[in-house]
């Protein structure tokens, strides 16, 4: 293929990956972010942890390139000095009713490759001496990491290999005009053979500037955090989860120890006023009204109404957080929490209401669009970058 002029919209870990593995492959690359900064919102707002591949449909892009992920993102991290930390987890099964998808979660673990095992009461205890539970998956490979130490880094190798990374322009419009892509920003014009969108929260809107029906729209759900205050933190030594809800897309409210020693509790999942609306009150009246014109969010909430009472209820009660992380630590006390930073997931919802599960690409002409790309997309970055340099060699 000869080389390109591609340009890649979002400097977040996805897009900067993707912009590093390119410029790997010899494409000239330009990486533009409405942003000042890197990292701005989902990836500067993560967990920070490096998923193992547990979770996930095996043969799933999830599954293949986040069980890949685990392994290339600690090796890309420890390489260049950016702070990991291989603690472990622990899913835990606090109820019998529970333990026929624990068993599950290891079937799946096994057939991704996931060094996993479960462990009975007693040694559950000893490796988190404050948890309660019947039952629970350990999984020795889950690591923490500085995800925007790594986007820093990437944006680094990609300067060095002859690209560009513009901060604070946003993409306006996006036209083919049969030589190729104008691509006007709110920082001049640029000219591209390729776009490659990896636009996160503002993925689906992409597409649309280029003519292109992405047959998906982004729904935004804030996940609130709270952090262990220091005198607690000893209540929790690695990372432990909840058994999730197979039906859903997120993995419950769950304990972190972070890199710095911090414990992070959460997230919660609540639809958010706007897509970068980190807080009750910050509303969009566009985002909103996106929201409310694409079916498929209708026939979401018809499906999950009580899921989503359950969780505003607990968004607006400490006392109902506490109580959730109560059941994996019952010591736990009110004065044992402190409010942290909250984040917003991008997640694409079809047009009938089922939220998608995969990662998912969308090609046209001249265009590769990264349409849903939540956890574990940062633990996956690398991998999807590849996947994604790939792909784009076969659009016309």
């Amino acid at each position: 293929m000869p080389r390109h002029e591609v340009v890649v919209v979002g400097a977040g870990i996805v897009g900067l990956a993707t912009a590093h593995r390119l410029a790997g492959r010899g494409h000239r690359v330009t990486v533009v972010d409405k942003e000042p900064t890197l990292a701005a919102h989902q990836t500067g707002r993560n967990s920070g942890v490096v998923h193992s591949g547990l979770y996930y449909r095996p043969g799933s892009l999830k599954a293949r390139l986040g069980t890949a992920g685990a392994a290339s993102m600690v090796e890309f991290a420890s390489r260049h000095g950016i702070t990991v930390d291989r603690c472990g987890k622990l899913v835990v099964a606090t109820d019998g009713a529970q333990l026929p998808t624990l068993d599950e979660l290891v079937r799946r673990g096994v057939a991704n490759g996931v060094p996993c095992r479960r462990v009975d009461a007693d040694e559950a205890h000893e490796l988190e001496p404050y948890v309660s539970a019947l039952a629970a998956v350990r999984v020795e490979s889950t690591a923490v990491v500085d995800y925007v130490g790594v986007c820093v880094v990437l944006a680094d190798l990609v300067g060095r290999a002859g690209g560009d990374v513009l901060l604070g322009r946003e993409v306006l419009s996006v036209e083919d005009d049969g030589r190729g892509l104008r691509i006007g920003t709110s920082g001049g014009e640029l000219r591209a053979d390729r776009l490659v969108n990896c636009a996160g929260l503002h993925s689906d809107r992409l597409p649309l500037l280029g003519g292109v029906d992405p047959q998906v729209r982004i729904v935004p759900f804030r996940g609130e955090y709270f952090e262990l205050a220091p005198h607690a933190r000893h209540l929790v030594n690695g990372l432990v989860y909840p058994v999730p809800d197979p039906d859903l897309p997120f993995l419950g409210v769950h304990l972190t120890r972070m890199f710095d020693g911090s414990v992070h509790a959460g997230p919660n999942a609540v639809l958010a006023g706007a897509r970068e609306g980190y807080d009750w009150r910050t509303v969009r009246v566009r985002d909103l009204a996106d929201a409310a014109r694409w079916p498929g969010t209708w026939r979401l909430a018809r499906r999950w109404w009580r899921t989503g009472v359950d969780e505003v209820l607990r968004s607006l009660s400490q006392r109902r957080f506490l109580e959730s992380l109560r059941e994996l630590v019952p010591s736990l006390q009110p004065g044992d929490l402190v409010p942290s930073e909250a984040g917003v997931r991008a997640q694409a919802v079809d047009r009938s209401g089922a939220m998608v599960d995969d990662f998912l690409l969308r090609r046209a002409p001249r265009q590769l669009h990264v349409l849903n790309a939540p956890s574990p997309a940062a633990t996956a970055a690398l991998e999807i970058g590849d996947h994604v340099a790939r792909e784009l060699e076969t659009v016309r």
